[in-house]
């Protein structure tokens, strides 16, 4: 049976785009797998060219479920050109705002140990779809031995935000929404969405059409607390 690592995808703002093309950058309403890949490819270091190990992460069976589903928002962006200083294209991107995961990659025990490792210390920081979404707590809430994607997104404590619980309308949903990655025996009931990853290359980026089945699992339990994770702590020795 396989391993199964589990990541917390939380931060103010997400964006996790499966079609964005020219001045329209859109967010799927989760994360998409070709994002969480390439989350963990950053905090191991694979480099963008590197299409050999890149391979070897996107074998692996992802799903995610929806804790805290956030809010869609719309910000403008523009830009000049480095070099000859001219406006670009003004552009819509589009985030989830407040918006909680809980992502899991199932496979292989000893490659998921070491990215299990390289979340505690990434090489790359890693960002929630875009570089401008830096996470808000720390990723990774653990990894299962001996276990399936399915069991994991079933148990793992709920992490929605106590704001967000204490809402009498979201206590009244006793279900959580789970995407997950089709089995074999499924991918003709299954849709599809073009986020598997084959190449992160800026020259010739690629992703294929991946299979996802959609489904609800129980609402469990909350977790006792959500872990502390200030970032001006570490400034604290150099302001003593």
């Amino acid at each position: 049976m396989s391993s199964v690592l589990v990541l917390r995808l939380a931060g103010p703002l997400q964006s996790w785009g499966a079609s964005s093309r020219f001045t329209r950058r859109t967010t799927e309403s989760a994360p998409t797998k070709s994002g969480v890949i390439g989350l963990l490819a950053a905090a191991a270091g694979i480099q963008r060219d590197d299409d050999a190990r890149l391979s070897s992460l996107a074998d692996l069976r992802f799903g995610v479920r929806i804790d805290q589903p956030g809010t869609r928002i719309r910000d403008f962006h523009t830009a000049h050109h480095a070099v000859t200083g001219k406006s670009m294209p003004l552009t819509e991107r589009f985030y989830l705002a407040d918006a909680i995961f809980v992502a899991a990659v199932e496979g292989e025990h000893t490659l998921l140990a070491a990215l299990h490792t390289a979340l505690r210390t990434p090489v790359y920081p890693p960002f929630l779809g875009r570089r401008s979404c830096p996470p808000a707590q720390p990723l990774e809430l653990g990894l299962s031995e001996n276990t399936q994607l399915e069991d994991v997104l079933r148990a793992v404590p709920w992490q929605a935000s106590a704001w967000y619980r204490r809402q009498p309308r979201h206590q009244k949903h006793q279900t959580l929404t789970v995407l997950r990655e089709a089995t074999a025996n499924e991918h003709g009931t299954a849709d599809t969405l073009r986020d598997q990853p084959i190449s992160f290359a800026a020259a010739h980026r690629r992703h294929a059409l991946r299979t996802i089945v959609t489904s609800t699992v129980p609402l469990p339990a909350a977790m006792a607390g959500a872990p502390r994770h200030d970032p001006f702590d570490a400034l604290e020795d150099e302001s003593s």
